[in-house]
């Protein structure tokens, strides 16, 4: 197929990689957007989370609370920041988030048909139509979710008045001020770091695969790495891949208020549950950034005004 300007374009915002690069990536691959990530990848031209689901929409992230027992996160999208930043929409989100935490739907489709809590007669989709009509602007419920916390407690933390909602679960014995304050450390090391995974029990062997070729296929095209034998380029591999897990999973991740800067997540944890006479075991953390992986548009005035002339 013919390779456009605009698909070499595209290519280049979603992973920094040369114009040049890209061209000749998207030819490799007779033209498969995703397949020329992959090439980039592979031969060292594109970093490996530079992609267009990074790039940001306008909207906010909503936490809400039920103690410390139950919480939920929702994603409620506008087309301004604008819009974003008003307090009819703000309250809008907010009764969003209160609707998440009681609600019992398993996705978003079942969230959009059930009844609204704060107006029985209409469903969650019609009332959102009802404030599209009101603000004038496009809006969607984007996504949610609930975490309801069995053995232990949940917390919750907002990042950047709405840019970032994280809640972290944890099954902990004791549930007091200090073991609370540790887990808010955590959510905030969450937002901040972008972690995949809590540990590295939770990864794939699917996923340790892909990326153990793509940083076979990066060392082999290494200029350094030339003429070396197998047995070292295995163990580059396998190093540099390790080092990638730990980055990927929260429990592995340098504590970022360690002392020593040395002290893992996991080691933190495990200090805090000792003074407090417990065992503190992470289940499972929920992140949501505005505007993840969605394509927001951008305007191109030069072009827009060459258009108008030429007509």
């Amino acid at each position: 197929m013919a390779i456009t300007a605009a698909m070499v374009k595209e290519l280049r915002e979603m992973t920094g990689a040369g114009m040049m690069d890209c061209k000749k990536a998207l030819n490799e691959t007779g033209g498969n957007m995703d397949e020329a990530v992959e090439y980039l990848r592979k031969n060292g031209q594109a970093k490996a989370e530079k992609k267009a689901g990074r790039i940001a929409a306008e909207g906010l992230c909503k936490v809400m609370t039920d103690g410390d027992k139950a919480a939920a996160v929702v994603e409620v999208n506008s087309e301004t920041d604008f819009v974003a930043k008003n307090e009819q929409f703000q309250d809008y989100v907010a009764a969003v988030a209160k609707q998440a935490l009681s609600t019992s739907a398993a996705d978003i489709d079942a969230f959009l048909a059930e009844a609204w809590n704060e107006d029985s007669s209409k469903t969650v989709k019609d009332a959102l139509v009802e404030k599209i009509a009101v603000i004038g602007e496009n809006l969607t419920i984007r996504r949610f979710e609930k975490v309801v916390a069995e053995n232990g407690c949940v917390v919750t933390y907002t990042h950047g008045g709405g840019k970032i909602g994280v809640i972290v679960e944890a099954e902990t014995a004791v549930v007091n001020d200090a073991v609370k304050e540790a887990l808010t450390n955590l959510a905030m090391q969450v937002a901040a770091l972008y972690p995949k995974y809590v540990s590295s029990g939770e990864i794939s062997e699917e996923y340790k695969a892909h990326e153990k070729e793509i940083i076979t296929e990066q060392i082999k095209n290494d200029p350094k790495m030339a003429g070396k034998p197998e047995k070292v380029i295995e163990g580059a591999v396998n190093g540099r891949l390790n080092k990638e897990l730990k980055e990927v999973c929260l429990l592995e991740q340098v504590y970022v208020k360690a002392e020593d800067g040395k002290q893992t997540v996991q080691q933190y944890v495990d200090s805090v549950g000792k003074e407090n006479g417990t065992d503190i075991k992470i289940k499972r953390f929920v992140r949501f950034e505005t505007g993840e992986g969605i394509e927001k548009k951008v305007d191109d005035f030069a072009a827009e005004v060459a258009a108008q002339a030429r007509m």
